[in-house]
């Protein structure tokens, strides 16, 4: 597989993630796509281990849009590998977009990507 193969694979389990929090489905997809020892560290300071994950997305408001900017692809192992993006995100309303610098753990896992860590950064204008 190409670099470039690899980073467009890796940027459609990606946008699956974001289609799903705009489809209110997240806590489906992201149940089934996280390891089980796997984290989200959040601008905010949270650390939630998958469990939380799961149960914060039943109840979170979906995004409107999104949009990927600028991502690439760095090895960590034979079957690792850290998506890093800017991500901006829209919700409805009149509430202001976030935009932050992401990065996303995956490890293939049974012939599949599975998600080990996901880290954001907020960008301050």
């Amino acid at each position: 597989m190409t670099d470039d193969e690899l980073l467009n694979e890796l940027l459609e389990v990606e946008r699956r993630g974001w289609d799903a929090l705009c489809s209110s489905t997240g806590a489906e997809f992201y149940g089934a796509i996280m390891t089980e020892d796997a984290v989200m560290v959040l601008a905010n300071g949270m650390i939630m281990d998958r469990d939380t994950v799961v149960s914060a997305l039943r109840d979170a408001p979906p995004w409107r849009d999104y949009e990927i900017e600028d991502p690439r692809a760095v090895g960590v192992g034979a079957d690792g590998w850290v998506l890093v993006y800017i991500g901006v995100a829209y919700r409805d309303g009149d509430e202001p977009a976030f935009r932050g610098v992401m990065s996303t753990t995956y490890v293939r896992r049974e012939g599949r990507w599975r998600l080990a860590c996901y880290q954001q950064t907020v960008i301050r204008n």
